[in-house]
């Protein structure tokens, strides 16, 4: 482990964006921090893909620290590899080639007729993994995991007292693949359409002043899509990633506009430091052939381990700014 790092100590937010079997880059970076002895979390917001690792993280702490975390993340994604009926939620469109049939059936069937038995992986892996009364009364820091609702798109929080599998299911629910979750009466979808992360959870009064970002994809994207396979990915990650840009770009200007928040506290003490893959991860896949799952996703683990550490030699590089792309289209 390098010992270079000495920017970036004390307690952080962190918010873990959502992806399917990208979520394999968060584990890697998660890996990385997780070595860091100084490095601690005050509080994990957390979408699709980026829960289960939130809820990995939290589980292994509790029941060894560090190590069990680091343990648990890896025993996570190793089920993930292994699960007969994951293949379409890690791969989506890229599933392995001998299951090419297979690779764009939601398009013409509903998930009941895809699944009729409605299987869920993320509920079989939940149960055996997660001990949730637990998570919710001893987890090490507050657990916030984030889901759509269907009848008005609307983003709802299930913060750490209604953490449990139900809210894990709406947070992961992929309505081309799950029949969408049901809680209290409300119907749930991925959270990725309306959070993905949300930042509001880490926010506020006793909360550090270091809030990193953990994405699968990266925000500026200059190639222009062209093939109709490139144009759909393109789009599908626009609209997991549009809600989290606004809400980035809107906080970093109340930030720098305010002088001094209600309750005394400057606004321009908070950072928002972003980890990114630094290229579309389908650009990352279609580099090289993976054969089995476990390939795959352990690359993507190296590759965020490779970031993270980036991120840990070099903190301020990653800051987000009114001098950021992020702010280019209106020139302000």
């Amino acid at each position: 482990m390098s010992t270079a790092h000495q920017s970036v100590s004390g307690a952080i937010g962190l918010a873990l964006q959502g992806g399917g079997a990208h979520g394999a880059f968060t584990w890697g970076v998660l890996d990385r921090l997780l070595e860091q002895d100084d490095l601690s979390f005050d509080g994990v917001s957390a979408t699709s893909s980026g829960a289960l690792n939130a809820l990995a993280v939290a589980q292994g702490w509790m029941n060894g620290g560090r190590e069990g975390a680091r343990t648990c993340l890896d025993v996570l994604w190793q089920r993930i590899a292994g699960h007969p009926q994951a293949a379409a939620w890690i791969f989506g469109s890229r599933m392995p080639a001998s299951q090419h049939g297979a690779q764009n059936l939601h398009r013409y069937f509903t998930n009941r007729q895809i699944n009729p038995l409605a299987t869920n992986p993320v509920s079989q892996i939940a149960e055996v993994m997660f001990d949730f009364d637990q998570l919710r009364t001893e987890s090490p820091f507050p657990v916030h995991l984030a889901a759509t609702r269907v009848r008005d798109g609307g983003l709802v929080i299930f913060g750490p007292e209604r953490l449990g599998v139900d809210a894990l299911l709406a947070s992961t629910c992929l309505p081309q693949i799950f029949a969408p979750v049901t809680i209290d009466g409300e119907v749930y979808w991925d959270g990725g359409w309306a959070g993905n992360p949300v930042l509001e959870p880490l926010l506020g009064r006793g909360r550090s002043s270091t809030v990193l970002g953990v994405l699968v994809q990266p925000l500026d994207r200059r190639d222009i899509p062209r093939t109709p396979e490139k144009i759909a990915t393109r789009i599908g990650e626009l609209g997991f990633s549009n809600a989290f840009r606004r809400e980035l770009r809107s906080l970093v200007m109340a930030r720098d506009a305010i002088d001094v928040d209600e309750q005394g506290r400057h606004p321009g003490d908070l950072r928002i430091h972003l980890i990114e893959p630094g290229e579309s991860l389908h650009d990352f896949h279609d580099k090289a052939v993976f054969t089995k799952a476990i390939g795959f996703l352990t690359a993507l683990r190296d590759h965020g381990r490779l970031c993270a550490e980036q991120w840990l030699q070099h903190p301020a590089q990653h800051e987000v700014g009114r001098d950021s792309a992020l702010f280019a289209s209106n020139g302000s």
